[in-house]
């Protein structure tokens, strides 16, 4: 009787034990048997030790588990108590691929349209061959060249200083669909605005638009900057962005993701300034992608949080 009742108190103090069924999310193939799991460990702690019977799964980043073979990612911090997983329950794998880090391919992202952007601008022989009579570089392919400098050189001191990811990875494959979709973009339009026939446009509409994408660029680094203090470094904490006293962030009153309202902006204001087709649709691709994250980021913002405030996901008054 004192062994049965010291055996029940040391389980109360460290929590039950449960032998839990760990299968593949698409096929339901049986992935891992994990017994004597106590009730208090993480997910995390859940997904390293699936890791010391599958090797092949070692970086837990690659590893998602759901209590539905379609459900919602479990949180790392979970416990299973906290699942109410009970023994003998079944958890579904799915593996997300090899991993790559979010900041390597941010970088990889932004410093490859700024070098091909350059590249066009600087060597343009290589591009369009030895001319007879070259012509100039005209002013507004100086200044746009200048305007794309600053906006990747942003990006990239942002990624560095400013960013922090709320996942520390992404599969690698994104690596090449997003470098591709970048740098094949640079390409195609430092090509046409750095080429000899380029004709620009008005200085009137050359500098007022340059005005307009510098204050966007401002205001989508201020947006950057605001959020990075919501978050303390090293945790995934989620808080209601608001306005800050910098009269750049007031647009958080309108709505929940203005720093695409910004980068829509500023390439709309770049693609105006150049008066060059392959910009406009560079600026089309990229704000249907961010309308779509945005109202994703803005889905989850009322679905979290009770007391949301009022406003539209994008573009004020309107989406």
């Amino acid at each position: 009787k004192l062994i049965l009742l010291d055996s029940l108190l040391q389980e109360n103090q460290t929590g039950r034990r449960m032998d839990l069924e760990i299968v593949h999310a698409r096929s339901n193939k049986p992935l891992v048997t994990l017994p004597d799991q106590l009730e208090n460990i993480t997910v995390l702690e859940l997904k390293k030790n699936i890791a010391g019977k599958k090797p092949k799964y070692k970086d837990t980043n690659r590893q998602e588990l759901r209590l539905e073979p379609k459900g919602k990612p479990l949180k790392d911090e979970q416990t299973l108590q906290e699942l109410e997983l009970k023994t003998g329950a079944i958890v579904y794998f799915k593996d997300r691929g090899m991993q790559i880090g979010w900041t390597t391919v941010f970088l990889c992202e932004y410093a490859g349209p700024l070098l091909v952007y350059l590249w066009f601008y600087s060597r343009p022989w290589l591009a369009y061959g030895e001319l007879v009579k070259p012509a100039q570089i005209g002013l507004t392919a100086h200044i746009a060249a200048g305007a794309w400098a600053l906006h990747y050189g942003k990006r990239i001191l942002e990624t560095i200083f400013i960013h922090r990811f709320s996942n520390a990875t992404m599969p690698v494959t994104n690596l090449f669909k997003n470098c591709g979709y970048y740098w094949g973009f640079a390409g195609y339009i430092a090509y046409h605005i750095n080429h000899p026939l380029y004709t620009t446009p008005s200085n009137i509409q050359v500098f007022s638009c340059l005005a307009a994408f510098l204050a966007c660029e401002l205001g989508n680094f201020s947006i950057h900057l605001l959020l990075r203090n919501l978050r303390p470094e090293g945790s995934k904490v989620r808080k209601i962005p608001l306005p800050s006293s910098n009269p750049l962030t007031q647009l958080f009153s309108l709505v929940s993701c203005p720093n695409y309202t910004y980068e829509i902006g500023a390439w709309l204001s770049f693609s105006l300034m150049t008066q060059c087709i392959p910009v406009a649709l560079f600026t089309v691709a990229g704000a249907y992608q961010m309308v779509i994250w945005a109202l994703g980021k803005h889905r989850n913002y009322r679905k979290e949080f009770k007391d949301y405030p009022r406003r539209k996901a994008i573009f004020p008054f309107v989406l």
